[in-house]
């Protein structure tokens, strides 16, 4: 279990997408399942949220150039900063299909019926295996059972219809206030494979009751994301179907977000929390993943070139491979500072290794130094392992995640459309 840090002024609460006031969700099992599949799951494969009022919203997509055709729709849907609900499957990803579009449209205008909107009031989304087409009768034929359903407690149905190889759902939510006004986020996002850091990384979708215009909402995301969801990576494998979307309905009435002031960096704050969390159960939960690892890169000079060492350390394949063998080879996390993308003189580098079970120092000044391999086994052991990169250059620092390499990361994939 991932442990949640905590922030003064904000409060976890439960909820996920439902937590926020006026957001109602469901998710069914409607018998998606892909060609030549023999999954005879009854896992939830379909989920709707839907808003009391309009919201203003806001998104960001995979920068991969292959792209799911819910995505262009989404865009489509958005381009004028308000939407009232999601429609998302799983199983299938819609995505490298001719009538992928069709399809996408189709969802829209399937659960817009149910709810007596337009089909361009709806955020669609679609996860799973790439390049089959999506079935467009179970969706047609569960979407009735579906948003009937809707309730302001429906956020564990839903979680759970959008999780793909994922384990465990993920959910977030923090309250908070806003010139006196109680507010609330809350979150789900799905993601276990396919996740590395661009735009994106998965499907998640965030819920607010503050009231945001759509130019601060789109900057607070764009700007979140890139300390977050960005920093997060599996595999070194970007999806194509990744997509972040934040809907904001207003009613906490507090006074409309629209400038940069104080309310909007606590805004910006709360939406940090719930993604953060996210991204550590994101990297927790990875493909076959044992422990969650978390490199902080301090003394930089620059917010980037941290961000490209600690990026680099996480992405290794070596140095994963060694935490799942809980083998202390400072050597790979050298090596892998070493071919990152930035400037620094690797002979001012310290490196210690560290978790709940205490703290080693591995290396000195770009060169090892002795320590307890029995104390360094120990620490390893721990579900979360911290690697704090000194670079001695300057005050700049940030934080990636990510997870051990396993066995079971190559037997999940090699089946997975099976």
């Amino acid at each position: 279990m991932i442990e949640k840090a905590e922030f003064e002024g904000f409060e976890y609460i439960e909820g996920g997408v439902c937590a926020a006031q006026g957001f109602k969700a469901n998710g069914i099992q409607c018998g998606l399942k892909h060609e030549g599949s023999i999954n005879t799951s009854k896992k939830n494969d379909l989920a709707v949220i839907i808003a009391d009022k309009e919201c203003t919203a806001a998104a960001v997509y995979t920068t991969n150039k292959v792209k799911g055709a819910p995505i262009q729709v989404t865009r489509e849907n958005i381009a004028d900063g308000k939407a009232w609900g999601v429609i998302v499957n799983s199983v299938n990803a819609n995505t490298c299909n001719a009538d992928g579009v069709e399809k996408a449209q189709k969802m829209c205008e399937l659960a817009s019926k149910e709810f007596d909107l337009k089909p361009s009031d709806f955020i669609v989304a679609s996860t799973g295996v790439i390049g089959q087409p999506l079935p467009i009768e179970p969706i047609e034929k569960g979407m009735p059972e579906l948003c009937k359903g809707v309730n302001y407690n429906g956020n564990t149905e839903a979680v759970n219809a959008i999780m793909t190889t994922d384990t465990m759902p993920k959910e977030c939510a923090v309250e908070f206030t806003l010139g006196g006004k109680k507010c609330v986020m809350g979150g789900m996002l799905k993601g276990s494979g396919m996740i590395h850091p661009n735009m994106a990384t998965t499907l998640t979708f965030i819920t607010t009751d503050a009231a945001v215009s759509h130019e601060f909402l789109q900057r607070a995301l764009s700007d979140v994301i890139k300390t977050t969801l960005n920093m997060v990576s599996v595999d070194g494998d970007t999806s194509t179907n990744d997509m972040v979307c934040v809907m904001a309905n207003g009613m906490a009435e507090n006074n409309l977000i629209a400038m940069d002031n104080d309310d909007f960096a606590q805004f910006e704050n709360a939406l940090f929390i719930v993604m953060v969390n996210l991204a550590r159960m994101m990297a927790r939960d990875g493909e076959g993943a044992t422990k969650l690892i978390q490199c902080v890169c301090a003394g930089a000079d620059s917010v980037q070139t941290a961000q490209t060492v600690a990026k680099s350390v996480i992405t290794s394949s070596l140095f994963k491979a060694a935490m799942f063998g809980e083998d202390a080879n400072w050597g790979r996390i050298l090596c892998a500072i070493g071919y990152a993308d930035a400037d620094f003189d690797i002979n001012r580098v310290d490196v210690n290794i560290a978790s709940r079970a205490g703290k080693i120092a591995v290396c000195r000044n770009g060169a090892g130094v002795e320590f307890s391999e029995e104390e360094a086994k120990k620490i390893l052991m721990e579900e979360e392992i911290t690697i704090l990169v000194m670079l001695g250059e300057g005050e700049f620092n940030a934080t990636a995640w990510g997870c051990d390499l396993t066995y079971d990361y190559v037997k999940i994939n090699g089946d997975y459309r099976s």
